[in-house]
This record gives C-alpha cells, structure tokens and sequence, in this order.
C-alpha cells in the first residue's frame, strides 16, 4: 500500500489547487493522509480525486472540514493514529505513545517542521507543510510504504 501524507496545506492562502510536484506522488496513492490544517473542504474534494483521504481536525480548518481531532485506523494490520498538534518536541515520543498506546505509527501536523522519529517498534511522522515551508528549506510530504502490515518504508519528500 502507498500512502502519502500531507499536513497544513493551508488553503486557499497557499494551497490555490493541488501543486504539480504533490500531484505526482498523489497519483501513485492507494490512500491519503491529511493531518489538518486543510482550511477549506475543497481540497479534500481535489485530493479524493487521487485516492481515498482521511483527515483530522486542524486548529485553522474551517467550519465546512467535517474531520475527529483524533482518528485511529488499521492500514493492512499497521496500526496508525493521527493528530493534528502533538504538543511540544520535549517528550513527543514517550507523549504520543501515552496518547496512543495501541498505533504503531502517529502521524500529526501543526508545526510545518518535518520530522520522522521512531523507537522500540514506535514511531511519529510529520510530513511537513507542501505549501508553507515556514523556515524550513523545502517544502514536503510524506510517503509511506506499508506491506504485509509493517512499515517497509517512510520517506520526507520535498516538493517545492
């Protein structure tokens, strides 16, 4: 299964319509992962033309992004929880795991800061921003990999 992660596209302000660079990893999508920040409902529309999507709720998505703060699903027996704001880098990992005692993987957004960190079979993702790099050099996404129910692979794309 390929899966591409995005976070804090920021519509319309910076997400106008889906970027060339993030529409071609959007092709090769058996599923899609938003993890907030999506700001206006019309860009999961875009992003479903690619692949189903799942979303959580952002601290700047609008009343029309129907989305659960918290969402925890089975990708082919890889147990995956995404949030949009974990909370402070001082202890995320440990945090995260309290949070989410039975994933294997928590995807969040919120800091636009890319990020992919793991311990003991536990890991977090943050894809980063496609749109609003922030200060960081690229813009990016995330890619995962998942076969026979382990991550194979989990990739920081830049995309800008």
């Amino acid at each position: 299964m390929n899966v591409v992660v995005l976070s804090d596209t920021h519509a319309p302000r910076r997400w106008k319509s889906c970027p060339p660079a993030v529409a071609e990893h959007l092709r090769g999508a058996d599923l899609i992962l938003h993890a907030g920040d999506v700001c206006v409902a019309g860009v999961l529309d875009e992003l479903a033309a690619y692949a189903p999507v799942r979303v959580v709720k952002g601290n700047n998505d609008g009343p029309d992004v129907v989305a659960p703060e918290t969402l925890e699903l089975d990708l082919g027996g890889l147990r995956v929880a995404m949030i949009h704001d974990s909370g402070t880098a001082q202890g995320r990992l440990a945090r995260m795991r309290r949070r989410f005692p039975e994933a294997d993987l928590v995807v969040f957004g919120h800091s636009h800061i890319p990020l992919d960190h793991g311990d003991d079979g536990f890991r977090i993702f943050n894809p980063g921003s496609p749109t609003d790099r922030r200060r960081q050099p690229h813009g990016t996404l995330g890619t995962l990999r998942v076969e026979e129910g382990r991550l194979v692979e989990a990739r920081i794309v830049p995309v800008t």
